[in-house]
This record gives C-alpha cells, structure tokens and sequence, in this order.
C-alpha cells in the first residue's frame, strides 16, 4: 500500500504542478497553462460533451481548473487530487509544511469538471460518493465553482 501511494505521489506531482512546485519563497508561482489554453480546453470539453472529450483538451481542462483553484483559493492546508491529471493544494490554515496535508479530496475527472465548471454541486458529488474528502477542512462548497 506504502508502495502504491508512493508511485501516485510521484506521478501526480510530475504530471502536473504541486503545492510546494507552485509557490516559490511565499509568493506564487506564473501559471503554466495560458488562460486562452485553458479557457479553449473547457469549451472543448463542454462542446463534446464529458462522455467524449478528447483526453488531452480533458487533460488541459483539469490541470487549468486545479490551478484555478489555487490561485482563487491559496494555500496548503487542503490537497485535490485528479488523478492521472493533477493535484494541487490550497485554502489556508492551519498552515502544514511537511508530507501530505491532513486534509485531502480526491475525485475523478468528470466530477472534478462538474464541480469545477458548476454543474454540480459540492454536496451532491459528496451524496452521490464522487468525491472522496478526509479532513475537518477537507470541503470545497466555499470555493466552487472556480469559473
């Protein structure tokens, strides 16, 4: 199982940008996907339909909504992983410097779309178990939708 986490670790971080890859010296680090690049991979997906996305304009989407979301909402108290796209951390306090925050959401790529995008809400995804949260600030209802 130690095993397991390890390797997702490793790959949600280098699929995409980390918390501690994110900020640098207390101040946030430049976007990696440009707004035009992400605004155009959410029409896509919208237009398509989430049934038949093109992976990479789904791929694009994600990673451009988590970093979203922690721009709206930074910090590091709170980790949203979308895996295999990405994960990001945000929400201040209590601040958390080492390993994996206590407080962790972890969801598909649909739901994290819908939920970004405001086609669902946070406590219906939470009712229809999309979401996986742990953690007393392990909720995302004050900062969705992010667009």
């Amino acid at each position: 199982m130690a095993l397991a986490r390890s390797w997702a670790s490793k790959v949600l971080t280098s699929q995409c940008f980390s918390a501690s890859s994110h900020w640098q010296n207390g101040l946030m680090a430049r976007r990696r996907i440009k707004d035009t690049d992400g605004t155009s991979a959410i029409a896509a997906v919208k237009l398509s339909g989430l049934e038949s996305a093109d992976v990479q304009a789904m791929a694009t989407a994600c990673r451009y909504l988590l970093e979203e979301l922690a721009e709206r909402a930074p910090g590091n108290s709170v980790e949203v992983r979308v895996p295999p796209y990405g994960a990001t951390q945000c929400i201040e306090v209590p601040r958390h410097t080492r390993g994996t925050p206590p407080n962790t959401v972890e969801m598909n790529p649909d739901t994290w779309f819908a939920l970004a995008t405001g086609k669902l809400s946070w406590q219906d995804a939470l009712a229809e178990a999309k979401v996986s949260a742990s953690g007393t600030r392990a909720d995302l209802s004050e900062v969705l939708p992010v667009v």
